[in-house]
């Protein structure tokens, strides 16, 4: 049974979450248990981050290295589905969330808590993501945000960290808000809110300036059933793949993503993104699905990678709808095994070529030269039974009147 004394908090280990430890249990009189989890993200070890909790005034710090997880039953399911949100951003945040749900939960039945929070805002996305993520899980939780529902705006922070004498360094604030993870990393607000603003060199970190490439960089990724096994013929957890990736595509300035984005909560945001790592493992596993997938498949596919993204997007990690994507996008999996080889350069991650024993390029079909097996008077037939419908509707057309018009060139 919950103890109502306890809250579960999500802990960066920033000011924010430093601060909201003493303040949530002054406000509610509950204990704290600071909740943090290692997706990639860099920075401070969890053993610091945990004593940094302890000091503030946490009960228990529950700390968990889960890269390898986060990688393997995250990131690869949005790589098989091309995950790419309004067409070019590979959901950085928005595959996190659920992960660090789960953790959440799972703490607030091992401690004994019936509240979890989070100090996402009332303006942004992630609350929503971790809100529904939790109630999917444990509807008998509930969840609070300092920030949204107790007014702990940063200023009351700055005061009540000095006054309550709390372990927190002040330095200077970035002008950005940033999270960040091995699948990437997002930025915003700051002069950035300004669409017309174009980025500076400071907004960067995983990817090197694109206009000043070192030599370019050819890499050949092998795949088996939609995840990379392999780089340059070397052995690669999913963990290994992205961070390999990361380092190699960064170094080329690939990608960098800025857009205007229609955000869960109804407004327009300006983001910019780092993917490098997952825009070139996408864009790989995408050629391979080119050559590996039946058409028809492929096409049904491409329809549901984008609503997939979607509702990712859209908090529903743990929905019916999701759950019965990710057992078509599973099934379509089965023969995207074989090598892409890509070249990474300016920016760029350009597919140069392809392999795969499942591959459905056929060359004896394919090739215009000698030894070509496709039988091209079967198109007369083809032609005239798929164009039947036309051909019956062109006719009607010219018998009421409404037959396309064809202009009169006649030169008089």
């Amino acid at each position: 049974m919950a103890d109502n004394s306890r809250i579960v908090l999500a802990y960066s280990g920033g000011l924010d979450t430093s601060v909201a430890i003493s303040y949530l249990k002054e406000r509610t009189g509950k204990d704290v248990v600071a909740v943090s989890l290692d997706v990639g993200q860099g920075g401070e070890s969890l053993e610091t981050i945990k004593n940094r909790a302890l000091a503030c005034g946490a009960v228990e710090a529950y700390v968990v290295d889960a890269r390898d997880e986060f990688a393997n039953e995250y990131c690869m399911k949005a790589l098989k589905a091309n995950a790419m949100y309004e067409g070019v951003y590979p959901l950085v945040s928005a595959i996190s969330r659920p992960l660090i749900s789960k953790h959440l939960v799972r703490a607030a039945h091992q401690f004994g808590a019936d509240t979890i929070s989070h100090g996402c805002t009332g303006k942004g996305n992630d609350q929503v993501r971790f809100e529904v993520s939790i109630a999917s899980i444990d509807p008998t939780l509930k969840a609070i945000s300092p920030i949204r529902d107790l007014s702990l705006t940063r200023d009351v922070e700055i005061a009540f960290a000095k006054e309550h004498k709390l372990p927190i360094e002040q330095t200077e604030k970035s002008p950005y808000s940033i999270d960040q993870n091995v699948w990437g990393r997002a930025i915003e607000t700051g002069f950035l809110e300004d669409p017309w603003n174009a980025p500076t060199k400071d907004c960067y970190t995983y990817t090197d300036d694109p206009a000043f490439p070192p030599v370019e960089d050819e890499v050949v990724i092998e795949f088996k059933q939609g995840i990379p096994v392999k780089i340059d013929g070397r052995e690669v957890t999913p963990l290994q793949a992205i961070e390999e990736m990361n380092r190699r595509a960064g170094a080329q300035g690939v990608g960098r993503i800025d857009l205007i984005e229609d955000r869960l909560v109804g407004i327009k945001s300006r983001e910019l993104y780092e993917a490098p790592g997952a825009v070139a493992l996408i864009a790989a596993h995408q050629e391979l699905e080119n050559c590996c997938l039946e058409r028809e498949q492929h096409r049904i596919k491409r329809d549901i990678d984008k609503r997939w993204a979607e509702l990712v997007y859209d908090a529903q990690w743990f929905s019916p709808a999701t759950q019965s994507l990710n057992a078509f996008i599973e099934d379509t999996q089965k023969y995207v095994s074989g090598e892409i080889r890509m070249v990474l350069h300016g920016g760029r991650a350009v597919v140069t070529g392809r392999r795969s024993d499942a591959s459905l390029y056929d060359y004896k079909l394919a090739t215009y030269d000698s030894g070509d097996t496709f039988d091209q008077k079967s198109s007369n037939g083809f032609i005239d039974i798929y164009g039947l419908p036309s051909r019956v509707a062109a006719a009607r057309d010219v018998r009421f009147g409404n037959a396309i018009e064809v202009p009169d060139n006649t030169v008089e």
